[in-house]
């Protein structure tokens, strides 16, 4: 199983980028999925988690700002991310529950991470 994040990039100041994070692999089905990120200097932090239900939680620092959503016919995780801060900045990384064949129990999978850097 292999989770593929993209669509990060440079953007100024109150700006919109959307991520996408794309399964791949043998996937009988999908449990809970979020996005982390890492900032330079610091540690890794849980940005989003979303539900098989489409119950979503967010960290304070971003909430109202950000929202996650899941395409479970694509098995495919989104974020969209508005009015953008320096604070921001950061590698952001996707993760979710995975269950290769039924039965055979959820393993836990990570991205390889997208670069998001808002600068002016």
């Amino acid at each position: 199983v292999q989770l593929q994040a993209s669509g990060g990039g440079l953007v100024q100041p109150g700006g919109s980028l959307r991520l996408s994070c794309t399964t791949s692999g043998s996937i009988f089905s999908i449990g809970a999925m979020n996005w982390h990120r890492q900032a330079p200097g610091k540690q890794r932090e849980l940005v989003a988690f979303i539900t098989t239900t489409d119950t979503a939680i967010y960290a304070d620092s971003v909430k109202g700002r950000f929202t996650t959503s899941r395409d479970s016919a694509k098995n495919t995780l989104y974020l969209q991310m508005n009015s953008l801060k320096p604070e921001d900045t950061a590698v952001y990384y996707c993760n979710a529950d995975v269950e290769s064949y039924s039965g055979a129990g959820y393993n836990n999978y990570w991205g390889q991470g997208t670069l998001v850097t808002v600068s002016s």
